[in-house]
């Protein structure tokens, strides 16, 4: 965690156009670090937005419709930082998973991306189309990059299990 707290408070990273990928069970805090890390780039007055995977998926393939994704492309490297949350959950469609690949393309050395990811590389091939295009994209992804691992216990499942256990001891009347 060395290393995030370093990333966070300065922005060399995003001048080089580094990227930032958080691994993870789901529940780890990810999303957490993610909206942590680009609230501290903002506080630095970097540019950033912040998108779960499914919705900008759902932006870029409207843009691609409208024949139109060079310019929301375009528009997007205002930001210097692009935060892709769960992309785990984008799914081998050609239509959804070509639109996330020409924005990794796109952005490769000009622009950063953080990402968060349940999924270790290797089950990455469920993401996009073919194996191909898996190496391709995690190939830009890790070029220039910072890979940042959580390990533990699912926040939640915690915080579940200890409702669970007080509800036990106080049933209610």
């Amino acid at each position: 965690m060395q290393e995030l707290q370093g990333l966070t408070q300065q922005t060399t990273w995003l001048l080089q156009a580094e990227n930032l990928l958080l691994f993870g069970p789901s529940g780890v805090g990810k999303t957490h670090l993610a909206i942590a890390i680009t609230m501290a780039m903002a506080a630095q007055d970097q540019a950033c937005r912040f998108f779960p995977a499914t919705a900008l998926v759902q932006l870029l393939q409207k843009a691609k419709a409208a024949y139109d994704l060079p310019a929301i492309l375009q528009k997007l490297d205002r930001y210097s930082l692009l935060v892709i949350d769960d992309i785990s959950y984008v799914r081998r469609s050609e239509l959804e998973t070509s639109v996330l690949f020409e924005l990794i393309c796109h952005r490769y050395e000009r622009r950063s991306l953080l990402v968060t990811s349940n999924q270790p590389f290797r089950e990455w091939d469920d993401i996009f189309p073919n194996g191909s295009m898996t190496v391709a994209a995690v190939d830009r992804l890790v070029h220039h990059c910072h890979i940042i691992g959580i390990k533990g216990e699912s926040y939640r499942q915690k915080a579940a299990a200890a409702r669970v256990s007080s509800d036990q001891s106080n049933p209610p009347t």
